[in-house]
């Protein structure tokens, strides 16, 4: 059996190994260690902790409860409702950014929705899995937490198996013997991420990185029809998508781009080309669909806004304080969190670029935009999306002291993560 194909089958038994822990650990870890109330790892997050929301579910309500939390209600509420679900908080046009009115969309249906500041494919994938889930007779919500999980480990799946396929390299033994390459460790070491806690939960983490991993792969295999396709889709999941039309220009350049419409075949180069820019038409068309609401509720509700470059600097300097001790160990222990991804988001970028230059730049890019919103807050969750992040250990992964090591750094403090958003605690 080709190489490719060992590590592909041995990462589904890891995905399928996976995806039985996480949703057996919130339960056991909860049960063993209830956390102490309130979560004080934000400024704003002790008000919203001081209750156990799962105290009064059972049974199914109780496992499926544990994977929602934060900004999952937003995906169940499109999902269920739609965009202007009477039941979601709006936001007044013309309100005050820093203190904004709020009533709920039913009495006030002219304001925007909240639902508006999150991308519309992560809850239509979610409605069309759910279509065949609700034959199993559960409750309309329980089913969308069930879609919402699947979709999520999904996309993870898929996540890993592109990573692999990014990382492609021939296969060396392990202390066993048994062929184990880059990829099967890059595919690996995505579960392992302390924010990969999210990739089990009602958020859009999973199906993105694996419609923008996959988008990345398809392109280094030349095949623009599919990695135009799920460049497409990613735009749509996240906001981030859109850059993927930096790696997707950078390769048909070094393809030949322009020269190559000169020389032929035109006809390929030009469709190519074409290809290349859907995350770019994608965007564009989502701007002119959903675009104006996006913005109005990310600014005046969520505190984002794009290239805010002076807000961002000082909502940086104020984290760093946290970090030394102002806000107490809590709010500390998570600031060492954030900082450390972006340590590692850029630092792995920085070493991938002599070997790789167009996923350098791309990852070097998801980390500007995202450092650059407003707020400093998920960076640790972003930096997912940075392809470096995974294929720099995997290299050094050949050491099998640093492999284990690796997987120790990671795998703490994801159990961490995974049982804080499971009890409602802010996770990033």
């Amino acid at each position: 059996m080709p190489a490719t194909h060992t590590s592909f089958r041995a990462l589904i038994l890891i995905w399928i190994g996976w995806a039985a822990i996480m949703l057996a650990f919130p339960i056991w870890s909860l049960s063993r260690l209830p956390p102490a109330r309130p979560d004080n790892a934000m400024t704003w997050t002790g008000e919203a902790t001081t209750a156990d929301p799962h105290a009064k579910e059972h049974g199914l309500a109780y496992v499926l409860g544990t994977h929602i939390g934060w900004d999952s209600e937003y995906y169940l509420s499109i999902d269920r409702h739609g965009y202007e679900d009477p039941g979601m908080r709006a936001v007044r046009p013309g309100s005050d950014p820093d203190l904004p009115d709020q009533a709920l969309k039913s009495e006030e249906p002219t304001w925007f929705s909240l639902n508006h500041a999150f991308f519309p494919f992560y809850p239509w994938v979610m409605r069309a899995v759910g279509a065949p889930l609700s034959l199993l007779g559960l409750a309309p919500q329980l089913t969308a937490i069930l879609s919402g999980v699947a979709v999520s480990m999904l996309g993870t799946l898929a996540a890993m198996l592109a990573l692999c396929d990014l990382a492609r390299r021939r296969p060396a033994p392990d202390l066993d013997g048994a062929l184990i390459g880059d990829g099967l460790r890059a595919g690996f070491y995505l579960l392992i991420w302390p924010a990969s806690a999210f990739l089990a939960q009602v958020y859009t983490e999973g199906l993105f990185l694996g419609l923008s991993f996959g988008a990345l792969a398809m392109m280094r295999r030349r095949r623009w029809a599919w990695a135009g396709l799920l460049g497409a889709a990613a735009v749509w999941t996240r906001s981030t998508g859109l850059l993927l039309v930096i790696p997707f220009g950078l390769q048909w350049l070094a393809d030949g781009g322009l020269g190559a419409l000169r020389r032929g075949p035109r006809g390929r180069a030009f469709l190519n080309g074409l290809l290349a820019a859907a995350p770019l038409a994608a965007y564009l068309a989502w701007r002119a669909v959903f675009g104006a609401d996006f913005l109005y509720v990310e600014s005046h509700y969520f505190g984002r806004d794009p290239l805010a470059i002076a807000r961002s600097w000082t909502a940086m300097r104020e984290a760093w304080d946290i970090l030394a001790g102002r806000d107490g160990p809590q709010a500390s222990a998570y600031q060492m969190v954030e900082f450390a991804g972006i340590l590692c988001g850029i630092g792995a970028c920085l070493l991938l670029a002599r070997r790789d230059p167009i996923l350098a730049i791309y990852g070097l890019a998801v980390m500007f935009f995202c450092m650059t919103s407003g707020a400093a807050l998920g960076a640790h969750r972003y930096v997912l999306s940075v392809p470096a992040l995974f294929l720099v250990p995997a290299a050094w992964g050949r050491s099998a002291a640093f492999d284990r090591i690796w997987t120790l750094a990671g795998v703490m403090p994801m159990a961490v993560f995974t049982l804080a958003f499971s009890a409602g605690f802010w996770a990033g």
